[in-house]
């Protein structure tokens, strides 16, 4: 069996791929556009991480699975209409996930408690921010001003709380918040 780029290089006409052809070897134009950053988005929504980092996610699963980002992103759509997606696919992607949502090792010399920490009310507001753009990304991932909200609001969790990644900032203000009670 063909890919779909292999007959539209040979015929130069755009063919329907056939229903037996593998979700990640479909490449129609139609889709893959606004794939992207309806994946992106996703990916921002479910890891938690910023924008930057979903791309880097997404990249880096595609190329663990051997397709393309644009490739990948066209299986997450296809998958979120119940099609479904090759196993390595989803593995590869569930493993890019998991390993952003893995804590950074933190070096030797810092010393916990050493730093300031924010206050019960600010952490709790920025947090709850975080959460309710999440939410609504989630509902809605290629809604522009929702992905960038999502990103404001994970920059602002990081600098309040001093990590370096969304996951590690949400960690720590969920347990500041714990032990605040």
């Amino acid at each position: 069996m063909s890919t779909y780029a292999e007959q539209r290089s040979e015929s130069g006409a755009t063919p329907s791929p056939s229903a037996t052809e593998p979700v990640h070897l479909v490449r129609n134009p139609l889709v893959a556009d606004p794939a992207m950053p309806w994946a992106v988005g996703m990916i921002m929504a479910m890891t938690p991480c910023s924008r930057r980092d979903a791309k880097r996610i997404l990249a880096g699963a595609a190329e663990s699975a051997h397709i393309t980002p644009a490739a990948l992103a066209a299986a997450m759509v296809a998958g979120s209409q119940g099609v479904p997606v090759p196993a390595h696919v989803e593995r590869a992607l569930r493993r890019a996930m998991e390993a952003a949502r893995t804590p950074s090792p933190r070096p030797a010399d810092i010393v916990r408690g050493v730093a300031l920490v924010p206050s019960r009310s600010r952490t709790e507001q920025v947090l709850s921010e975080f959460r309710r753009c999440q939410t609504v990304l989630a509902a809605a991932p290629s809604d522009r001003s929702a992905r960038q909200a999502l990103d404001d609001a994970a920059y602002t969790l990081c600098v309040l709380l001093g990590r370096t990644t969304v996951h590690d900032a949400v960690d720590a203000a969920e347990q500041h918040l714990a032990a605040s009670t």
